[in-house]
């Protein structure tokens, strides 16, 4: 999982060209934005757990994405309860599960060099007005997704390691670590695209 979290397979969904999964999830995350049903959003949650299922993502492999995302879930739904109440809480969570899911299917079935090739397409008419350099724009984006799990492995790498020394993990003694990391890991990575021109 470091470093991408494309899974190889050959499923229905794998299949599927890059830039319609793309425009899909677009499109059904703008439209979701629109759903005030819990019912209709718990629906749509279930459709996107059938195809994660469908892309042939184990539990353990479904879980380590989800995991970073279940205390921010819990908090915000708390605050929501507070300020608006359970069913406006109960809404919230259902979207933000729902269109995480829909992204990891779209990670887990696509292979980054697919979407960056997506983002050069989409850059096109822009790049020939002169306006940006498609093939750089698609590079940050690829590097911005292969970076995300990445992030999430130094956390976890960070937590063990305070907590065999004995440490209690708090968000100040992980940050500063974290953005050190994350410092050193940006150098190396400049360095090697200048490295290689």
């Amino acid at each position: 999982m470091i470093g991408s979290l494309y899974l190889p397979g050959n499923t229905w969904l794998h299949s599927a060209p890059a830039g319609l999964k793309l425009v899909l999830l677009a499109v059904g995350s703008t439209a979701l934005m629109w759903v005030h049903s819990p019912s209709l959003l718990l629906g749509a949650c279930v459709l996107v757990c059938l195809s994660v299922y469908w892309a042939g993502a184990s539990l353990q492999q479904v879980w380590q994405q989800l995991r970073p995302l279940v205390w921010l879930l819990f908090v915000l739904g708390g605050l929501s309860v507070w300020s608006h109440g359970v069913w406006q809480a109960l809404e919230m969570v259902l979207r933000l599960l729902t269109l995480v899911l829909a992204a990891s299917v779209v990670s887990m079935t696509t292979p980054l060099t697919q979407m960056m090739q997506v983002v050069v397409w989409l850059m096109g008419p822009f790049e020939r007005l002169g306006w940006v350099n498609a093939d750089k724009v698609a590079l940050g984006f690829g590097l911005t997704l292969r970076l995300i799990p990445e992030l999430g492995v130094q956390w976890q790498d960070i937590r063990e390691a305070q907590l065999a020394r004995g440490l209690t993990p708090s968000p100040l003694t992980m940050g500063v670590p974290m953005l050190l990391r994350t410092l050193r890991r940006a150098d190396e990575i400049a360095e090697a695209i200048d490295a290689r021109g």
